[in-house]
């Protein structure tokens, strides 16, 4: 349940699921079980466990922790526990320097600190990601504003931005009302791949739910499409 029409309007349906997933044609796409130890996840969806795309990401973790039950996994449900709005007091805690910080600007560079050191562990990233409006979730860009900092995930250089966060794998498991993929009214796939790839992370595959409300025949068919492209994944 976590996608909405142009107006807003979330329609509630039962695990609908058009999928349209871009595979890379290397089908060894998870890290090798040595180099499997974190796994981060972060769920976006309004309706926590409910939302469609948390539903994929999470069913895409369990077959990953069962293929390496010795990673460690993180998991953020941005509905549950949002992560703050970046405002101008907490933007400038980022940028004054440590010993001038105030308690509260100290506690929001720690909380920024926490985030990072989780992207930083992790080797994988499992996102689950809803389209609203067009665009990420404003919990997620909260997140995203407080995890790119200069210094920490990525640096400035006289060429440009240099990421910091390489060596990593992210899945984008993308849940959609209706059908955006390839067209200009997908705004969220250029955005999220720029992001990562502004810090580092290179490697992103996506998955694409789409169609969740198009049709009780769709239901079937992007059910078995879903399905089919979690196993391919995992395998």
């Amino acid at each position: 349940m976590d996608y909405c029409d142009i107006f807003g309007f979330f329609i509630e349906m039962d695990k609908t699921l058009i999928a349209v997933a871009h595979l890379d044609p290397n089908p060894n796409l998870i890290p090798s079980e040595t180099a499997m130890k974190n796994i981060l996840q972060i769920n976006a969806s309004l309706f926590g466990e409910n939302g469609e795309s948390s539903k994929l990401a999470d069913r895409f973790v369990e077959k990953l922790l069962k293929q390496y039950p010795e990673a460690r996994h993180i998991k953020r449900d941005l509905a549950s526990d949002p992560v703050p709005h970046l405002d101008a007091e907490r933007f400038g805690a980022f940028l004054a320097q440590p010993e001038q910080r105030s308690p509260a600007q100290r506690a929001a560079v720690e909380y920024s600190d926490t985030l990072i050191a989780e992207l930083k562990a992790a080797d994988v990233i499992v996102l689950g990601l809803p389209m609203y409006n067009f665009g990420v979730p404003s919990t997620l860009k909260a997140y995203f504003d407080h995890v790119a900092r200069a210094g920490h995930t990525f640096r400035y250089t006289a060429n440009g931005p240099v990421g910091l966060l390489t060596g990593k794998k992210a899945y984008v498991f993308s849940a959609r009302g209706g059908l955006y993929t390839g067209t200009p009214w997908d705004t969220e796939t250029d955005y999220v791949r720029v992001f990562l790839r502004f810090l580092g992370i290179e490697d992103v595959e996506f998955v694409y739910a789409e169609g969740l409300a198009i049709s009780p025949q769709s239901k079937e068919t992007g059910l078995n499409k879903a399905a089919a492209a979690l196993e391919r994944l995992a395998a």
